[in-house]
């Protein structure tokens, strides 16, 4: 019994910690970036703000020291995804679904 007590425990911690379907797609955007919500409109440093958590209640916090390159950093600008990029540019941008952009 204690055995059986142990695994369900087990299965109900895995469950938790795998990202569903429940989660706001503001915050699995985040988590996508390898990034965590904060409570403060600003974030403890190596970590910038990027967009917002938890259907825009918290903020996106990206460690900047991992491979964070902003679309304005790498030179681009982003654009909504109505607007045709001539060139796409490798880089973040804080709205969802937005690109990069070079030239429009």
């Amino acid at each position: 019994m204690k055995l059986f007590s142990c695994l369900v425990a087990l299965l109900l911690f895995l469950l938790q910690a795998v990202p569903g379907k429940g989660l706001p797609k503001d915050t699995l955007r985040c988590v996508g970036y390898h990034g965590f919500c904060s409570h403060s409109k600003s974030c403890p440093a190596p970590f910038a703000a990027f967009g917002t958590c938890s259907r825009h209640q918290k903020t996106c916090c990206i460690d900047t020291t991992a491979n964070f390159h902003t679309c304005q950093d790498e030179g681009g600008h982003c654009v909504p995804p109505e607007i045709k990029c001539l060139q796409e540019q490798v880089g973040l941008c804080p709205y969802r679904e937005w690109k990069c952009c070079t030239e429009v």
